[in-house]
């Protein structure tokens, strides 16, 4: 048999060319099967990626950056996502006369004062709201200075007079003032207090010693964190000095931390640098995101002359000033924010209940929400745990994404 001419150049070209179509579409099917089976997978359960816990992440429409290219489908790390915690039975009680955000209070006995805060960024409340544990019902207002913050305050009491400093005066994101307040709760009479050497924005603030202490917060920009700490002898709603005097810095500063006296201690724990500030020019101080870093940190001072760090919390978290109760030799704190979405940038709220232990100075987690929020207000009377007000997550009840509420829940604490 005559062996095989060779093939004519003329058709190789072609048949090289309906070989490698051939090839492109048998690995495009290879492909798009195999990234079904991955969706299809992810779907209904969470993925290990490596060694780490991974949740996957859609980009909504919503969630994309307007001239930028749309983010691609990815897994969120569980750093991001909620700690595994005890499911807790909640009760919704009867909520605040008025939604509120970045509001702040205290408790006295069986009454929780919840004070100012936004209703919206355009509007925010000059009032003090009044809840009692005990009837279980909102049972007084009284009205709060003008001349006073309506936010991102500084609060503690000494069991009958209520001290309450510095903060933002007004809507938006304006500057922090340096006027100080007290108010009897008794007779519902407010007086004014030496002002600060400087203003600052939302610091850590306690009555330890019979002093007032406020330190670190967001300087005037409300963005830049201070570290400077002062405090002022006061007794009876009074000052025993015409100056506050200058004390250790703390370490670390920024906003939005929760600030506990213990044991004779003086605790400060979480909190974050930087945070909204005024966009330049804007006639009304209108709020612009800038960089912000949420941490874990916890420190204690003791001796009054040297911060000492201790083990951090469970992950790291802020807008937490007015979310702690002490009970049992603990202190229980529930919500906040963390750090922000690292697909879409955005905020994440927090959703569980944490434990700090002042007998071994260690954290747990030991219960969930009804849902993720931040800047609650928490109370506990006679075995239960409450808090209300903030801003929440989204939920069947909620389709926004973020909501200022005023709501009201209480569960039974058992530690």
């Amino acid at each position: 048999m005559a062996a095989l001419k060779a093939l004519s150049p003329r058709l190789l070209v072609p048949l090289a060319v309906a070989l490698l179509l051939a090839l492109g579409l048998v690995a495009d099917f290879l492909w798009a099967s195999s990234t079904s089976a991955r969706r299809v997978a992810s779907s209904s359960r969470a993925v290990r990626v490596g060694s780490a816990q991974c949740w996957p992440v859609k980009v909504r429409k919503s969630d994309r950056v307007r001239g930028k290219k749309p983010a691609a489908e990815g897994y969120l790390n569980a750093t991001y996502a909620d700690i595994p915690a005890p499911h807790w039975e909640w009760e919704e009680m009867p909520a605040a006369p008025v939604p509120r955000l970045d509001g702040y209070s205290v408790q006295i006995r069986d009454m929780l004062y919840v004070f100012a805060g936004y209703e919206n960024l355009d509007h925010v409340h000059s009032h003090v709201d009044v809840y009692n544990f005990t009837s279980n019902a909102w049972t007084g207002r009284f009205d709060m200075p003008k001349e006073m913050a309506n936010s991102h305050l500084g609060i503690a009491t000494d069991g009958r007079y209520i001290y309450a400093l510095t903060g933002q005066f007004g809507p938006q994101c304006r500057s922090p003032i340096n006027r100080n307040f007290v108010v009897d709760t008794v007779t519902k009479e407010w007086h004014e207090l030496p002002p600060l050497p400087v203003p600052r924005y939302a610091p850590a603030t306690q009555l330890w010693r019979g002093r007032l202490h406020v330190m670190g917060g967001g300087k005037e920009d409300r963005h830049e964190p201070g570290l400077e700490h002062w405090s002022l002898a006061v007794k009876d709603g009074k000052a025993l000095e015409n100056e506050w005097r200058t004390e250790i810095p703390i370490p670390r500063g920024g906003p939005h931390r929760a600030c506990i006296v213990a044991n004779d201690r003086l605790f400060v724990i979480g909190g974050q640098e930087g945070d909204f500030m005024a966009k330049p020019g804007s006639p009304i101080f209108k709020c612009v995101r800038r960089h912000e870093v949420v941490y874990a940190d916890v420190y204690v001072l003791d001796d009054g002359n040297k911060w000492k760090q201790l083990s951090p919390m469970p992950k790291p978290n802020s807008h937490i000033e007015c979310a702690w109760v002490i009970v049992n030799n603990s202190v229980i704190i529930v919500g906040g924010t963390t750090e922000k979405h690292p697909i879409t940038k955005k905020m994440i709220l927090v959703g569980e209940v944490f434990r700090f232990d002042l007998d071994t100075l260690t954290w747990s987690v030991i219960g969930r929400m009804p849902f993720r929020i931040k800047t609650a207000l928490a109370g506990y009377w006679d075995g239960w745990l409450y808090f209300t007000s903030g801003q929440r997550d989204r939920g069947p009840d909620n389709p926004a994404p973020k909501k200022v509420v005023g709501s009201t829940w209480r569960t039974k604490l058992h530690l």
